[in-house]
C-alpha cells in the first residue's frame, strides 16, 4: 500500500508566521496530506556548531503553541510534534499540555518525542545529557499515567507523584506515540513503548536497515509491527514513494527546502502533493 504524507517544518522559517502557516497546513490538507509536523528546540548554540540542525537566529515557534494555533484552522489533518525532546519538559506540564491540544484539535495529536542529543541546549535548560533516555522513558510512562490512570502515580528517579490528577484527559485513549531516534536505545524506545518510529533523513537502503532491525526488536517484545514514518533525504518524487512503500514505510514526512519564501513553500506543497506522487490521500 502506498504511504500517506506529511509536511514537516509548520512551525519554523516562513511557517513562523502564524497567517503563512495556517494558509500552509490548510492547502496541505486540502491536498490530502495525513498530517503536518512542527520541530522543537527550545534554544539553538550561538555560533552554531556540529550537530545544531539549524543557525541560530531561525525563527522555531514553540511546537505545542503552533499546534493549538493550527488546530483552530483545519479540520481534518493530523497535528504531529516531530520531535519534542522530552527530557528537557517536565512531564506533567507537557502532559497537560498535549492533553489540551488533542482537546482542541477533536483527537488529531500525534505525539513524536525522542531524548535529544543537542548538549549545548540540554545544559541550558538545565537537564543533563547524561541518563537522558531513562529520563525521556520515565517521563512517558508518568504522562501515560495522568493521561488514562484513573489514580495516577508514578514512582520513579525522574518523576515522582501521587494523589493528584488532571482533566481532560485526551479525546484519544491511547494518543498514537511516536519515537524519533536512529541509536540503539532510541530503536528500543520505539519498539518497546511507541506506537510508531519517525526516521530522519533515511535514503532507502538506510531506512530498509533501519526497519528490519525495529521488526527484530518488536519480534522480541512480542508486539505488533509499528507505524512507520520517514523524512527522506530530499522531497520525493514518484519513484520515492514506490521505492518506500517496498520498504513498509506508512508515512513520509516531506520537509521542504530550508530558507523558502512562502509563495514558494505554497508551491512546493502543491507540487508534492499526494496525487502527483502516487502516495496514498488522507481525504
Amino acid at each position: 500500500m502506498p504511504p500517506t504524507l506529511g509536511l514537516f517544518a509548520i512551525n519554523m522559517e516562513a511557517c513562523a508566521d502564524p497567517q503563512v502557516a495556517a494558509r500552509v497546513a490548510a492547502l496541505a490538507e486540502e491536498l490530502g496530506y495525513d498530517s503536518v509536523w512542527a520541530g522543537d528546540h527550545v534554544v539553538l548554540p550561538r555560533p552554531r556548531v556540529a550537530p545544531s540542525p539549524a543557525e541560530p537566529d531561525t525563527p522555531f515557534l514553540d511546537p505545542l503553541v503552533a499546534l493549538a494555533h493550527l488546530a483552530g484552522r483545519t479540520e481534518r489533518i493530523a497535528l504531529g510534534t516531530g520531535v519534542v525532546v522530552l527530557p528537557q519538559r517536565n512531564p506533567l506540564v507537557l502532559a497537560k499540555q498535549l492533553a489540551s491540544l488533542d482537546v482542541l484539535s477533536r483527537g488529531r495529536l500525534v505525539f513524536g518525542m525522542a531524548a535529544g542529543y543537542l548538549e549545548p541546549e540540554m545544559r541550558a535548560v538545565g537537564v543533563s545529557p547524561e541518563g537522558r533516555g531513562a529520563r525521556a522513558d520515565e517521563y512517558l510512562a508518568a504522562m501515560r499515567s495522568l493521561w488514562y490512570d484513573d489514580e495516577p502515580a508514578f514512582h520513579g528517579d525522574h518523576a515522582d507523584f501521587a494523589g493528584v490528577d488532571a482533566h481532560p484527559r485526551p479525546v484519544q485513549r491511547p494518543i498514537p506515540v511516536v519515537a524519533g531516534g536512529h541509536s540503539p536505545a532510541a530503536l528500543r524506545r520505539a519498539a518497546r513503548h511507541a506506537d510508531g518510529w519517525y526516521g530522519w533523513m533515511l535514503g532507502r537502503r538506510a531506512a530498509a536497515e533501519t526497519i528490519g532491525r525495529l521488526r527484530s526488536l518488536t519480534e522480541e517484545a512480542e508486539r505488533g509491527p509499528l507505524h512507520i514514518s520517514i523524512s527522506p533525504p530530499r522531497p520525493p518524487d514518484a519513484a520515492f514513494v514506490r521505492d518506500y512503500a517496498e520498504l513498509g514505510v506508512d508515512r513520509l514526512i516531506v520537509v521542504p527546502p530550508l530558507g523558502i519564501s512562502a509563495s514558494d513553500l505554497e508551491r512546493f506543497v502543491a507540487d508534492h502533493a499526494p496525487d502527483r506522487l502516487g502516495a496514498r490521500s488522507a481525504t
